[in-house]
């Protein structure tokens, strides 16, 4: 089987060549043969099943932790793109993806909640986004099972809520509808560079010719190379990814339903069709460990308490964890390098679901046109360049 695979994409071609095969690799897949481009997604295993799999779903261009203000330009973009996304994906695939777009609230507790709400309400304004401040007695009308702690709360009118796993099956039936050559269990080991242009890849032991590589990867993108290869030496300076290890818990509760995301500091939750809400999650530099931990699914499940204390009987239908694709300062990287012929869209941390449609247009705005038609200057790769050059100049 692996020589009938190897003699098969060795006779193959491709206007761009996508490495990794989940959510943003699949997406810039299908935006590239839309446009009429001959496109390969190859991927180290089966198609979706890292990040994308076992991400949570809460559509939020809302900053959540410190360095993410930079981010907010491009997940608004996203954001705004998502509905014809979907539209586009549910039409090629024939399969909903349960898109629901009905706001998101946030909560805060303690004394000093009405200030911590209107501090994050200023901010979040400055960014452009739309919030609305409501008391916690509206908070409890439109959610009646919160917590009775809440001091203060926060609406989100625009954001919305999403199945990933839903999604990533669409997104994999629309790419191959439209031509997408998917090939799973086809690791590339390496990129075919030749003086400073890549022509291709190198996968299941074959070359395999490609005018553009994108390099979608996430946590795995640094380590697709051999750490003495010339292709490390060239791309590794790019790719300052690691794995984050997120631990999640889907809960079926008895009678709680909601009809949005609901969210604190400590903890989010996210409604699925079926009646479970996914609660989450932990942010953890455990390497590759894929494990889940009593104390991480427990921190959990008490922040979810704290937001619906009727979950405390919920039932725990499913724990998990995902490896997300994290970076020295949590942003994405996002751009051609200087080998010809290379774009990265990769690092996208807790965003990958939220920015798969601005990435994806990205991605085909580089390879169409040579530029992008949406700003995202403070993503280039060549920002960990500059940097390690300025670290040298001051010492």
């Amino acid at each position: 089987m692996a020589f009938i695979l190897a003699t098969l994409i060795a006779m193959k071609s491709y206007d761009a060549a996508i490495v990794g095969g989940g959510i943003i690799g699949v997406s810039c897949a299908l935006a590239l043969a839309e446009a009429g481009l001959r496109i390969g997604v190859f991927d180290r295993q089966e198609l979706g099943r890292e990040a994308s799999w076992a991400a949570a779903g809460m559509l939020s261009p809302a900053p959540h932790l410190s360095g993410d203000g930079p981010l907010v330009p491009l997940s608004r973009e996203s954001l705004r793109l998502y509905p014809e996304f979907i539209r586009s994906i549910e039409s090629a695939s024939q399969k909903r993806t349960n898109y629901v777009q009905k706001g998101a609230l946030e909560l805060f507790f303690g004394a000093d909640a009405p200030y911590e709400r209107d501090r994050h309400i200023s901010l979040c304004r400055s960014l452009g986004l739309a919030v609305e401040a409501i008391s916690a007695t509206e908070a409890r009308r439109r959610e009646p099972s919160i917590a009775s702690t809440t001091r203060a709360a926060a609406f989100f009118s625009a954001e919305a809520t999403i199945e990933p796993r839903a999604l990533m099956e669409a997104a994999i039936d629309a790419a191959r509808a439209c031509g997408v050559e998917l090939h799973a269990n086809c690791a590339v080991q390496s990129l075919v560079i030749q003086g400073n242009r890549c022509t291709g890849i190198i996968a299941a032991g074959r070359e395999i010719p490609a005018d553009r590589v994108v390099i979608a990867a996430g946590c795995f993108s640094r380590n697709l190379f051999e750490d003495a290869s010339y292709c490390a030496k060239r791309l590794s300076p790019f790719l300052p990814t690691r794995p984050v290890r997120g631990q999640m818990l889907a809960l079926l509760p008895r009678d709680t339903t909601l009809s949005g995301a609901v969210r604190s500091t400590r903890g989010y939750l996210v409604p699925r069709s079926n009646g479970w809400i996914v609660a989450g999650s932990t942010l953890e530099e455990a390497g590759f460990d894929k494990h889940t931990t009593v104390e991480g699914l427990q921190k959990i499940r008490k922040a979810a308490v704290e937001l619906i204390p009727d979950l405390a009987g919920a039932e725990i239908t499913e724990s998990w964890c995902g490896l997300r694709p994290g970076t020295p300062d949590g942003l994405p990287i996002l751009g051609p390098v200087d080998v010809d012929g290379v774009i990265l869209a990769t690092g996208h941390f807790r965003n990958g679901i939220l920015l798969a449609p601005a990435t994806a247009q990205l991605v085909k705005d580089w390879i169409m046109h040579g530029k992008p038609s949406i700003s995202a200057e403070a993503l280039s790769p060549s920002r960990f360049i500059h940097s390690t050059e300025q670290a040298h100049l001051t010492l």
